[in-house]
């Protein structure tokens, strides 16, 4: 079951979006779908989410979301590079505005020093604007880590929003 927190900050995107006249697809890999998760727990949000694609598999990310093979050998999938490549391939694909893609080592195996668990990246894309990315590295145990990550995507999909859609009080 997905927090109350994030259900409310679904709930919230979801509004500001409506008023602002986005549409959103989500690329998830380590999350495997709570985004796309959060965002239909709330009622009539077929209107703004558009779709989901859960690539958790390298294969799935170069077949449904067009990220080069080269590009996850040379990077690795958990890179600043394939999370850019995921939210532009989302875009391609869906009729949305606005991507958001998450990948990253949820644990408790498959870090490296290089790329510890609790290692995130994201980006998202936006029809006629930039790709943005962020990492982060996030603390706790495999839940902890995803819950995070969904939070942390929320968020950057909030911040893509033109303030005015969030009404003068906030």
């Amino acid at each position: 079951m997905l927090p109350e927190t994030l259900i409310d900050a679904a709930t919230a995107l979801l509004y500001a979006c409506r008023e602002a006249g986005m549409t959103i697809a989500t690329a998830e890999s380590c999350t495997g779908g709570l985004v796309a998760s959060c965002l239909t727990e709330v009622p009539g949000s077929s209107d703004v989410f558009e779709r989901g694609f859960v690539t958790y598999s390298n294969d799935a990310k170069a077949e449904l979301l067009g990220v080069p093979m080269q590009m996850i050998t040379r990077h690795g999938a958990v890179s600043e590079e394939v999370a850019k490549a995921m939210a532009i391939g989302a875009l391609a694909r869906s009729r949305a505005l606005m991507t958001i893609s998450i990948t990253g080592v949820a644990g408790p195996g498959g870090g490296t020093a290089a790329k510890p668990v609790g290692l995130v990246h994201f980006a998202s894309a936006m029809t006629g604007g930039n790709t943005v990315h962020e990492r982060h590295e996030f603390e706790g145990n495999r839940t902890d880590i995803r819950r995070e990550a969904v939070r942390t995507a929320l968020r950057i999909l909030a911040d893509r929003i033109p303030r005015q859609a969030y009404g003068a009080g906030r």
